[in-house]
């Protein structure tokens, strides 16, 4: 399974600095600022980290894109603030954020019905209950490329090979089996 993807949000450079020094460690390449190449797409495989300081809501949308696009995140901003705020709750969309630069990543293999994004949880849901992907997608107000990129995420999580299967391990996980 792929590792949680880092997304820090931190008050201080020192506190960025302290996660950007336990991510490389850990292997990941840490590059300053929030742009990406426009390919390709997914960056996920590339163990990228972007950090920066997020002064404005512009500097919080491109942190945010980079994170949809596969990139961990470790904001220097104020949670507290607007900015910060508005920031962590699209992070968010996206899987865990941290607050704490010594927080540990999780290994997914621990819980992964856990690690999916409320999104993904929903597709799944819906699915479940008999919906296509389209139909899914549509009442979650996705797109369906967005819908099938959220379930092609939430099978690597699940460790399986097919969206059924990616349905019955999330119903059985979520009733505890």
């Amino acid at each position: 399974m792929k590792p949680e993807l880092p997304r820090y949000v931190l008050p201080t450079a020192a506190d960025a600095g302290r996660a950007l020094r336990r991510l490389a460690a850990a292997g990941w390449t840490t590059r300053e600022g929030f742009t990406l190449p426009r390919s390709p797409w997914d960056v996920s495989g590339q163990r990228l980290v972007l950090f920066g300081r997020v002064p404005n809501t512009e500097t919080a949308a491109a942190a945010a894109h980079a994170a949809s696009r596969g990139a961990g995140v470790v904001a220097i901003v104020d949670p507290t603030s607007a900015v910060g705020r508005a920031l962590t709750g699209d992070l968010k969309r996206f899987g865990p954020v941290h607050h704490d630069p010594d927080s540990p990543l999780e290994d997914p293999a621990t819980n992964p019905i856990a690690r999916l994004v409320p999104e993904q949880r929903a597709l799944l849901e819906r699915l479940a209950n008999g919906e296509t992907i389209a139909a899914a997608a549509a009442a979650e107000y996705l797109s369906l490329r967005t819908a099938n990129r959220r379930i092609a995420q939430a099978r690597a999580l699940l460790g399986v090979r097919t969206t059924r299967e990616a349905v019955l391990a999330y119903l059985r996980q979520r009733r505890g089996e």
